[in-house]
This record gives structure tokens, C-alpha cells and sequence, in this order.
């Protein structure tokens, strides 16, 4: 491909050099960079790319991407001063993938709790429904029925595009599409054509990377102020930064709630571990997936599929068959009648709605059993108020690590127990190690009771210092619960 028609779309500052080069492939990382590529030097938060330019023209680089022209001294390489490097990236892999998001319908779905469920049940309503589906998604990626193992929420840009091609390739209809806020703010989805948009609920999260609330909440604006005036915007009305999302954008607006009028309504008529049995759009019923959360999930998968001109009564059917997404409130019984929940559930208001969920349904006698961590190198504040909302909704609460990262995990801990009330300490115990952990709650358990283990949910690892080991939450559940099977 002509370098001069992957710059469709660019707002070039300064050129220096040559358009009609042959282009071999996109890079940003500069390790990977050979003979005819274009490097794009990306400020990231850890390194510049910048750096890295003089290094990129010596394997071969015949294209530059910069924010800041270096001193040039081979003529030979072709130099485009842009206001930012990552939103030009985002651009040119569309061009240079042929732009596949305009070739299908693709909806994005963000918010801090929902996302992984809302995209893996449309995608999975989607192939019932006949249609060749693809999903981009924290635990997995697929092609249809290919499996492609996902590394981020949402890919960097070229990865993206890439696989948003061979969607295209394999004549997939639709995908669905977690959009994370770390993806908006590093331009990730720049270029991407939308058919639409979810907004399922915003609460204290990845303020590591934001900083504060409110840089937060404006990521996940800015996903829907950029969508088209073809697309739906869909908008869970009952969070109250629902209808924020809806200021500014162009798409028409369309709304889900349980509390209040919406386009999309749904009331509970019973919430058991059986599933949930509802009046959704006047329609009875029952559905395989657990706690009033999950309506709403349903409630935001319903809506978008009607969105998507699908037949109400089709879409209801099916969605009541199926599942929802791994180490999303993934239960077992023991053969002595013990529940194990497994969930992802890594802020305090997930570990609330997960735990104010098993409350809703318990049938009061039996205990529950919370075994929580935190992970490492992220938000420090949701450790003591996890903490606290684990004691505050269980009957026994072990602290353990999850995954501690580059951070000392008794530092984690540490961490957690400042959020323990005085009242709550005698039902606390900090237990080091996961494994321990979980065996020690499945000890505790009797008959009855309820154990939920928090915060890693489909994760099959558990990093400590940069090494990923294997570790699975419901296998040791399932060892520890029916040892003789």
C-alpha cells in the first residue's frame, strides 16, 4: 500500500520527504520495526518513542510519524509532524486494514461493571440468532467460532483493526465490543466507525490511570460524543451518570432502566440461584443468569438487539437459554450442599452488588464467606472500602492477595485491614497466600453456607513480580469442595 493513501484522514502539521513510498507494515513499537516500515513515536506514560526514531531508521524504518520533527539527516526517510501520534495510528490502521469497523456493525459497550457480560451475550444471542458474530472482550475474542486470546480489553489499534478484518474476512454481520476508558483516553478506537453504544453504569474505578472521577467519567463521554448521527446511543438512566453520557452526542438516544420510564424497562419478579424471572417490555420471563445486576445486563443486551431491528419475542426466547460470561457470578454446589461463587468483582461496587446479590437470594440461616484480595500497582483507595464492604455484607471475610504485582502483597493487605472496623475484626483473618485462603474458607463452610471468592473470576494466573503462575479460583473451589471426585 501507497503511504500516500494511508494518510486519508490525517492532519499533517509538517512533511518532510516523499508520499509515494510503498508501505510493508505499521509499527509503534520500535523493536519490531524492518525494512520499508512506518514507526509511529508514541509518548507513552512509561517511555517516548521519540527516543527511539534514530534507532527505528537503522532497521530500516522509511516513515516517521512524530509529534516533534527530530534532527533529520537521512533525506532518504519520509517525516510527518502530527498533533498526536496515537490518533494517527488509530487512522492509518484503518486505512491500512482497509477500514473493516465501516463493513460491519460494531458496537461498542462501556461502563465499570456489565461490560464483559452485555458483549459476550450479544455475541452469543447473535449466532443464535444465525448471524456470523465477533466479540472483542476481556476474557476472549472471537472470530465467529475462532478463539483469539485477548491480552487488553480493547487491542491497540493495529490489533484491533486486524482482527476487525478478519471478522470482515469471515463475513461476520456484527461485533460487540468492550470499550474500556484507558482505550479512549490512549485513542485506541480512533478511526473506528460505531453502529452504536452502551453505557451500563460508572462507579469507583481505574483511578490509577485517571487520576480522579471526573477524567473518568470523561473518557467514557467522550466514546459516545464522537458517535455518528447513524448510530445508537444506550443508557442505563437509573446510574445517575446515565444520562450524562447522552449530552453531547449526535447518535439517536435511547434509554434502559428498572426504576424508572425508559424505552427499555424491566421489573424483577424474582431474583433466586435458580436465575431471574422478569416482566421485561411487558413480556414474562425466566432467565438462567443471577442478581438484579444481571437484569440490567439482560435489560442493555435486550435493548440493543431491538435496536438492531431483531424480533422482540425471538430475542427473548433465546436469551432466556443462555449464559453469561466466565467468572461472572459463576456458581457450584458441593455435594454437601456448600455454594461456591466465583466473580471478577474488583471494586467496591462490584463486590457490593455481587454480595448484596447472594444477601437478596440467601435464605437467612446460612453464612457467608467472602475470601477477597486486591491487585498490585493499581488504586489504592478501593482497598480499605473493599474491605470494609466485604465484612459489612459477610458473615466471615479472609483477606489474601491477588494479583500483587510488582507490590509487596502484605503491603496489599495492609492496605485492606486499615478498612476493618473494630466490630469487624473478629470475623476477619488475613491469610497470605490464595490458596490457603480458599481452602481455609472451604473448611469453615458448612452445609448450606456460601463462599464467594472475589476479584480474579476467568483470570487462570496469578502475577506476582512480572511472572504470571497458573492459578484458577474455581478449580481450587472445586478441589476443595468435592476432594473425592
Amino acid at each position: 500500500m501507497q503511504l500516500q493513501d494511508l494518510l486519508y484522514g490525517i492532519t499533517i502539521k509538517e512533511l518532510v520527504g516523499r508520499t509515494d513510498l510503498e508501505i510493508n507494515a505499521l509499527n509503534f513499537d520500535s523493536r519490531k520495526v524492518t525494512e520499508g516500515d512506518v514507526f509511529f513515536a508514541i509518548v507513552g506514560t512509561v517511555s517516548d518513542g521519540h527516543q527511539f526514531i534514530n534507532q527505528t531508521i537503522t532497521q530500516g524504518a522509511s516513515v516517521i510519524i512524530c509529534e516533534n520533527l527530530p534532527e533529520i539527516d537521512d533525506y532518504r526517510v519520509t517525516y510527518i509532524k502530527v498533533e498526536n501520534t496515537s490518533v494517527a495510528l488509530g487512522i492509518m490502521a484503518g486505512n491500512y486494514f482497509g477500514n473493516p469497523s465501516a463493513n460491519l456493525k460494531l458496537i461498542g459497550i462501556t461502563g465499570t461493571n456489565g461490560k464483559t457480560t452485555i458483549a459476550t451475550i450479544l455475541f452469543k444471542l447473535f449466532r443464535e440468532l444465525g448471524f456470523k458474530t465477533g466479540l472483542i472482550s476481556t476474557v476472549e475474542n472471537f472470530v465467529n467460532d475462532k478463539v483469539v486470546p485477548a491480552t487488553h480489553t480493547t487491542p491497540n489499534p493495529i490489533a484491533l483493526n486486524a482482527l476487525l478484518k478478519d471478522m470482515v474476512d469471515t463475513g461476520c454481520d456484527y461485533c460487540f465490543m468492550e470499550v474500556s476508558s484507558h482505550a479512549v483516553s490512549q485513542h485506541r478506537i480512533e478511526g473506528l466507525t460505531f453502529s452504536g453504544g452502551v453505557f451500563s453504569n460508572l462507579t469507583h474505578d481505574h483511578l490509577d490511570f485517571h487520576k480522579t472521577f471526573d477524567a473518568y467519567l470523561k473518557a467514557k463521554k467522550t466514546f459516545f460524543d464522537t458517535l455518528p448521527k447513524s448510530a445508537f446511543a444506550l443508557t442505563n438512566i437509573d446510574d445517575k451518570n446515565g444520562s450524562v453520557m447522552l449530552q453531547n452526542t449526535k447518535a439517536h438516544k435511547k434509554s434502559y432502566a428498572l426504576k424508572q420510564m425508559a424505552d427499555f424497562k424491566a421489573k424483577i419478579i424474582e431474583n433466586g440461584f435458580s436465575g431471574l424471572h422478569l416482566d421485561i417490555d411487558n413480556e414474562d420471563v425466566y432467565f438462567k443468569l443471577v442478581g438484579s445486576f444481571n437484569a440490567y445486563n439482560l435489560l442493555a443486551v435486550y435493548g440493543t438487539a431491538i435496536l438492531l431491528e431483531q424480533d422482540k419475542l425471538k430475542v427473548l426466547t433465546l436469551l432466556s437459554r443462555l449464559t453469561g460470561a466466565e467468572g461472572r457470578f459463576d456458581y457450584i454446589v458441593s455435594q454437601n450442599k456448600i455454594i461456591g461463587i466465583v466473580d471478577y468483582a474488583h471494586t467496591p461496587d462490584a463486590v457490593q452488588n455481587v454480595l448484596s446479590t447472594i444477601a437478596n437470594i440467601r435464605k437467612g440461616t446460612e453464612q457467608v464467606i467472602t475470601v477477597i484480595g486486591c491487585g498490585g500497582d493499581r488504586d489504592k483507595t478501593k482497598r480499605p472500602i473493599m474491605a470494609q464492604v466485604a465484612c459489612d455484607w459477610s458473615d466471615k471475610v479472609i483477606l489474601t492477595s491477588d494479583n500483587p504485582r510488582t507490590e509487596d502483597p502484605q503491603a496489599i493487605i495492609k492496605d485492606m485491614e486499615e478498612g476493618v472496623s473494630p466490630t469487624n475484626k473478629r470475623k476477619t483473618l488475613s491469610i497470605l497466600d490464595r490458596k490457603e485462603a480458599i481452602k481455609t474458607a472451604c473448611h469453615l463452610a458448612q452445609s448450606g453456607d456460601i463462599i464467594l471468592v472475589a476479584g480474579k473470576g476467568h483470570e487462570k494466573y496469578q502475577e506476582i513480580n512480572g511472572v504470571r503462575n497458573h492459578f484458577d479460583d474455581k478449580e481450587i473451589l472445586l478441589e476443595q469442595l468435592n476432594p473425592n471426585s
